[in-house]
This record gives structure tokens, sequence and C-alpha cells, in this order.
């Protein structure tokens, strides 16, 4: 009785570990110049960076679940005073196979000021912003994060006039 609880266990295990890591994600086929965007401070709307060596997953299963790579000949002066930074961005994990982004070492890099975020796109689905970091020798990254009125919506908290209706209660007044 005892092994078969361990083997199914074990099968439980191994499937939720596929289903976190590989099941829900695919690689995103670039489609071309809207890539990679960042809010301008003039316009405050996205414009298409430079960019080069593009790599990106994504999963339907979750709207927080992009995670892509790139390089760009920017300088982190020039971005700082074109775009629209982002505080306190914390990138979140990528699958260990997605070996381009490492969310601990650009943390680290946010920290130690050699990387600066930017705001790519708010809300790129209902209470998910898409923020990209770059770093000082050019690496980009970018992920979706969930802004204030994500936060809110997912957690229960009445969201308020402050926040947009979401598309499904828009849809059903």
């Amino acid at each position: 009785m005892a092994l078969i609880i361990l083997i199914c266990a074990a099968v439980a295990g191994g499937a939720l570990y596929y289903t976190q890591e590989y099941a829900f994600y695919e690689t995103v086929t670039p489609k071309g110049a809207d890539d990679v965007q960042m809010l301008s401070v003039v316009s405050l709307n996205p414009e298409t960076i430079v960019y080069d060596n593009f790599q990106a997953i994504d999963a339907n299963s979750s709207p927080i679940r992009y995670r892509a790579c790139f390089t760009t000949s920017f300088s982190l002066a020039m971005l700082s005073e074109t775009y629209v930074g982002v505080v306190h961005a914390t990138p979140r994990n990528a699958p260990d196979w997605f070996d381009c982004f490492d969310a601990e070492e650009i943390g680290v890099e946010l920290e130690e000021g050699t990387a600066l975020a930017f705001m790519g796109q708010k809300n790129i689905a209902y209470g998910v912003d898409r923020i990209i970091a770059i770093t000082d020798d050019g690496r980009g990254y970018v992920w979706h994060d969930l802004n204030e009125c994500g936060d809110k919506a997912y957690d229960g908290t009445a969201i308020g006039e402050a926040c947009p209706p979401r598309p499904s209660d828009a849809t059903s007044n």
C-alpha cells in the first residue's frame, strides 16, 4: 500500500512539474517591428525600439507567462530620457529551459543599477502591464506583471472607480 502511494505521489509530482515547466508554453514567432515597444515619455504611447536576437515564449493559460529576450544598441542614458521608467520592477521566473531569461540575475542587475526597467505597454491584458528591462551592455528582457488594478481584480478586492471595468463585466451590462 505504501509503495502504491509513493508511486502515485511521484507520478503526480512529475505531472505537476511538466505542466508548470513545459505543457502550456509555446515559442512566440516574431511579428516584426512591434515585438519590442516602450512607452514614450512624450506621447505616452508605445513606440518600437531597434532590437535584434529576439526570442519569446508565452502561454494561453495566463496573461503573465510571457517572457522575451533581445539585444539593442540603445544606451541606458538615451532610453531613460525617452521612455517611461518603472520603479521597483521584479522579473518573474521563466521555465528553466528558456535559458536566456534568468529572473534572479535580471533582478540583481536592476538592484545594482546596471539595468533599468521601462514600461512597455500598459494593460496589455486586463490588469497586466508589459515590463522591459535593459542592461548597460544592451541585453533586454520582457515580462508581464500585474498592475494595481490587476492585483485588486485577482485577489478579490473591490477594484473601485480608478480601474476600468473588466472586459467580461463591461459586456454583461
